[in-house]
C-alpha cells in the first residue's frame, strides 16, 4: 500500500491514480494535505479538502491527514493569538465532519514548519478539540515531544502513523531555527529507520501494547530538485 504524497506529486485524476497504483500492485491508503485553518473563513482550505477528500474515497483509502499551516506558502508560523486558536480548533472540528462524510477518517498531523509544530502547540490543540491524531514519530521529535511518551498519553486518539528516523543534532537545529526543514532534510535530518536517533522498535512496541491495529506508513522524506 502506499500514500499519495503532498498535493501535486501524484495525480489527482482518479481513473490516472488508479491505472498507477495496479500498474504496481498497490492500494491507496492515506493523503496528506495543508490547510490554513486559523483564518475567520476555511473557503480556499474547504475547496481543496474536498478535492483531496473526494479523490480519496473514489480509490477507497482510509485517512486523510491534515497539517494546520500558516500560508499556501508554507511560511514560517508566527504564534497563534487565543482568537486564532479558538478558530482552528473550530475550524479543525469542521474539517473532522467534512472528510467523515466521505467515508474516511481525518486526522491531523503536527508538522514542522506547520502551526503545530512544538509539543506545546500538539498538546493545547489536543485538549481544545477531539479530532483524531496521526503520530508522525520524526515530526514529533522535531517539536521536542517524545513520540513513545505520545503514544503513552495519546493512543486512544491515534488513527495512523508515519514512521521515520532522524538525526537529533539536526532536528535539533530545526526546532531552534537555526537550519530550515528544507535544509535539514538536504543534509540527511531523515534516517533508514534505526540508523537515527529515534526509539523506533519502543514506539511500534507502545502501539502495540496499546492494541494500534491500523497502518504503519514508513516515510522518508525527501526533497526533489526537479534536475
Amino acid at each position: 500500500a502506499t500514500e499519495l504524497g503532498p498535493v501535486g506529486y501524484l495525480s489527482l485524476d482518479a481513473v490516472q491514480m488508479r491505472g498507477l497504483l495496479e500498474r504496481f500492485g498497490l492500494r491507496l491508503v492515506a493523503g496528506f494535505v495543508p490547510l490554513v485553518l486559523h483564518t475567520p473563513s476555511m473557503d480556499g482550505s474547504r475547496d481543496v479538502l474536498e478535492q483531496v477528500a473526494s479523490l480519496l474515497e473514489a480509490l477507497e483509502a482510509e485517512v486523510l491527514t491534515v497539517s494546520p499551516v500558516a500560508d499556501a506558502a508554507w511560511s514560517a508560523p508566527a504564534p497563534l493569538d487565543d482568537e486564532e486558536w479558538r478558530r482552528l480548533a473550530e475550524n479543525l472540528e469542521l474539517a473532522h465532519e467534512l472528510v467523515a462524510a466521505h467515508g474516511l477518517t481525518m486526522a491531523l498531523h503536527p508538522h514542522a514548519g506547520s502551526v503545530i509544530e512544538t509539543d506545546v502547540q500538539i498538546e493545547r490543540i489536543l485538549a481544545e478539540t477531539e479530532v483524531p491524531v496521526c503520530l508522525d514519530s520524526g515530526h514529533l521529535a522535531i517539536g521536542g515531544a517524545d513520540p513513545v511518551e505520545f503514544v503513552r498519553r495519546h493512543a486512544d486518539r491515534i488513527v495512523h502513523v508515519h514512521l521515520k528516523d532522524l538525526d537529533a543534532d539536526l532536528a535539533e537545529q530545526v526546532g531552534a531555527g537555526a537550519l530550515s526543514l528544507v535544509e535539514a532534510t538536504r543534509l540527511g535530518m531523515f534516517r533508514p529507520l534505526g540508523r537515527g536517533d529515534v526509539a523506533i522498535d519502543e514506539v511500534v512496541e507502545m502501539l502495540d501494547r496499546h492494541g494500534y491495529e491500523r497502518w504503519l506508513v514508513l516515510e522518508q522524506d525527501t526533497t526533489l530538485t526537479g534536475e
